[in-house]
């Protein structure tokens, strides 16, 4: 598997990689899913609905505990967030390369937080208040502080990334060194057939949804602390 995404065409000079394909895919395969599960909605959920409905009320009630009261606001984003950065980090299962292991993928949705932590931030407090709190205990920590935060977007997207572009790595460098191996005994090679699964599980189902979980959460518990600062003695 290459390091980097693959050119799937161009359009001009605008390459439109394996990346920007795979998430629209996966955005229209959520459009599709929504459309089956709420199409025909009966009271005793079955089928599509049924799964929906247990997704809706597991996202609500993680957002709830995390945001409390905003929870009806912020849980439709969370939600796709945390169905998107899934689907998109387990593409290894289906031997695709993930989305999340591009930098193009995670950094616009780090970017997408960064705002939402910011302006929710300034609409809680008013702008004046938000620098105030910036600014706090000591004037002198203003810019200090806004270094900070400038930072908390590239450390989020580089947090998901390096962990699935090194799941990405670590698997590619087992199957390669498994069917060298197998080689050497057999005309196939059958060592990849079962010793590679336990990895599979963790890098391709495990740890995709354990980054997206930890990428939304970081989103609310930033979102909600920038809407109800901590108080300064």
């Amino acid at each position: 598997m290459e390091l980097g995404p693959r050119v799937i065409f161009s359009i001009g000079p605008v390459d439109v990689t394996e990346t920007v394909c795979f998430g629209w895919i996966i955005s229209i395969c959520i459009l599709i899913f929504a459309y089956f599960a709420t199409r025909r909605m009966t009271q005793v959920p079955r089928g599509a609905q049924g799964v929906g409905e247990l997704l809706v009320g597991f996202v609500y009630n993680m957002v709830k505990d995390v945001m409390g009261d905003v929870s009806e606001k912020f849980a439709p984003y969370i939600g796709t967030l945390i169905v998107f950065l899934g689907m998109g980090s387990m593409l290894g299962l289906l031997e695709l390369r993930p989305i999340t292991a591009d930098l193009n993928c995670t950094a616009p949705l780090a970017l997408v937080t960064f705002i939402l932590i910011h302006y929710n931030a300034v609409k809680a407090q008013t702008a004046v208040g938000y620098i105030k709190e910036l600014s706090s205990p000591y004037a002198f920590m203003l810019p200090l502080n806004i270094i900070s935060e400038s930072m908390f977007p590239v450390t989020l997207a580089c947090r998901i990334f390096g962990n699935i572009l090194a799941g990405v790595i670590i698997m590619s460098l087992v199957y390669s060194g498994l069917k060298t191996l197998s080689l050497i005994l057999a005309p196939v090679p059958f060592l990849q057939i079962a010793i590679p699964l336990p990895l599979n599980f963790w890098f391709d189902m495990f740890e995709p949804i354990l980054q997206a979980y930890i990428f939304c959460m970081l989103t609310m518990v930033f979102i909600d602390n920038g809407r109800h600062p901590v108080e300064s003695d």
